[in-house]
This record gives C-alpha cells, sequence and structure tokens, in this order.
C-alpha cells in the first residue's frame, strides 16, 4: 500500500495542474480523467513518470459499464469556450444545461461513449492507496455521488478540495451539500470556501 500526495478525480488535460505537480515530482501522483482527448494530453505529458498513473475510468458510487458524455473534440473551438473539454458527465443534459446566449450547444455536439464506471474504494484498491495528502474532485455532478461514497474510516485524506456548484444538480446548490458539508465537519474537516465554485475541506 502506497501514500499519494495527490489524486485528482477529473483531470482534464492538466494545465491548470502542472503548479500542483510540479510541487510534487518526486511523490505519488494519480490523475483520472476519461474524456479521450483529454487523457491523451495527460499520457503525452507524463506518461514517462513511474511515480503518475492515469486512470481513464470514470469514478461514481457502483461499478457499471454505462453511457458517458462530453463536448465533440471538433465542437470546441466553435462553441469558443476552453472549458467546454472539461464538461464530460454520466448525464447528457447536464451538459446541454449549460447552454447560453455565448454557449450554443446542441445535442450534436455531444459524443457518447461506452466507459467503465468503478467506485471510489476500487480505485483506492487498484492503485494500492491507504492514504491521500490532497484529494482534488471536479467531475460536473458527480461530486455528492463520489464523495458520499468513501468510507473516510478506510483512508486517511488531509485535504479535500471539491467543487459544489453542481451538488444538488446543475448550478444547484442545497440540501445534498449541507449534509455533506455537516458529514465533513462531524468528522474533523475544517471547511473553508475558495472561490464561487469549490470548497476546501481540511484536517
Amino acid at each position: 500500500m502506497h501514500n499519494f500526495e495527490l489524486v485528482v478525480i477529473g483531470a482534464h488535460f492538466g494545465v491548470w495542474l502542472k503548479d500542483e505537480i510540479s510541487k510534487c515530482l518526486d511523490k505519488n501522483i494519480l490523475l483520472v480523467e476519461p474524456v479521450p482527448y483529454n487523457y491523451e494530453i495527460l499520457k503525452q505529458e507524463y506518461s514517462k513518470l513511474e511515480n503518475i498513473k492515469i486512470c481513464t475510468s470514470v469514478i461514481y458510487d457502483q461499478n457499471k459499464k454505462e453511457k458517458f458524455y462530453f463536448v465533440k473534440k471538433e465542437s470546441i473551438s466553435k462553441l469558443g469556450k476552453h472549458w467546454a473539454s472539461g464538461i464530460g458527465s454520466f448525464d447528457k443534459q447536464h451538459i446541454l444545461n449549460h447552454r447560453t446566449k455565448r454557449f450554443k450547444i446542441e445535442n450534436n455536439d455531444i459524443q457518447e461513449i461506452d466507459i467503465n464506471f468503478i467506485t471510489f474504494d476500487d480505485l483506492m484498491k487498484k492503485y494500492s492507496i491507504k492514504s491521500i495528502n490532497k484529494l482534488q474532485i471536479d467531475v460536473e455532478g458527480a461530486e455528492s455521488k463520489i464523495l458520499n461514497s468513501i468510507d473516510f474510516s478506510k483512508i486517511e485524506i488531509r485535504q479535500i478540495i471539491f467543487e459544489f456548484k453542481h451538488f444538488d444538480g446543475t448550478f444547484k446548490e442545497g440540501e445534498k451539500l449541507e449534509a455533506f458539508k455537516k458529514k465533513l465537519s462531524l468528522i474533523g474537516y475544517r471547511l473553508k470556501q475558495l472561490d464561487k465554485e469549490n470548497i476546501l475541506a481540511e484536517k
């Protein structure tokens, strides 16, 4: 079993992680990213470093083979938003709900693939992880499912940074978020809102 300095679920193509990764290049890192054109970039960047593992499964609260949706590579430039490549989801409607006057996404901009969904517990077993210094999660609405499935008595996680803006549905924060924040507080985490989208929980 191993200690991991950094585990990122929803690593995108790593551009926003470069500084974080550079701080711990000599330690164990796991990057999870299921969107094919994103994980190919991650592999090109980091596959030669033995301490950096790249997982292409979707993390969820159950094991299954299911459809996964993301913006087609060829639609990203047309839509005019760089973040479009980062909104892969198990829920197609979640992606369509991002439609605005300036982001006119349509059904034909979305690609679907069949992919393996695995639990957080199985992810830990797959990479023999016994503890995590920093866990980052940005998974477009699946945060609640994943975080609530973690058995915190089985693994030590010092810091958790998670996107909360979709915790109760697309662009919704409510009872699920408040219940999870309370759960974290009860098991010894101190909570701090970092910005309009992310919360830090730290022991």
